[in-house]
């Protein structure tokens, strides 16, 4: 964004094997359902639950935002930084540097991957790991607040960043 790099050497690890199967952005596939093909769902017994590892599959494959590598492959995200309750959702992610200026990116990253592919009826906090960030209380602020977050997402440059992170890893050169 404004050329400053803040970690410019960041490890990359190999991706998991935890799951074999790819999410519907990974093979092209729109999430958006139909309403005339989605059967009635009588009560909320009837909801499909959803697990850790497809929140995981649906943040894994997001870009870096200063390098071609996934949030995975920089072990920004993981399945275990991943907790699940009744229409909750908490996710952690682990900045690169404790002064990573992109945390907020990233963050904005991951709640905008999931606004798009999950049902309305999740609340989905998003934190930075504890101890990981110098600045981990207001960034955490910042990525929980509504209001922020709309006036980010009415941000056209921002917005621009923010799908070429979404595009995944080659989806940018060197935002």
């Amino acid at each position: 964004m404004n050329g400053e790099i803040f970690n410019a050497n960041p490890t990359v690890y190999t991706p998991s094997k935890r799951s074999s199967r790819k999410s519907k952005f990974e093979v092209g596939q729109s999430l958006w359902v139909d309403q005339q093909d989605q059967p009635e769902l009588s009560d909320e017994s009837d909801v499909e639950p959803i697990d850790q590892d497809e929140i995981f599959d649906l943040i894994r494959s997001i870009a870096d935002p200063e390098h071609p590598n996934s949030l995975e492959e920089l072990r920004v995200v993981s399945a275990e930084q991943i907790e699940i309750g009744h229409n909750h959702i908490m996710i952690e992610f682990t900045p690169t540097v404790p002064h990573c200026g992109m945390s907020t990116l990233i963050g904005l990253s991951i709640r905008v991957r999931l606004m798009r592919s999950l049902p309305q009826r999740f609340k989905v906090d998003i934190r930075v790991k504890p101890g990981s960030h110098q600045s981990e209380l207001a960034v955490n602020k910042q990525l929980n607040d509504k209001e922020r977050v709309a006036a980010a997402l009415e941000n056209p440059v921002l917005l621009g960043t923010l799908e070429k992170c979404l595009d995944g890893p080659g989806g940018h050169d060197g935002l």
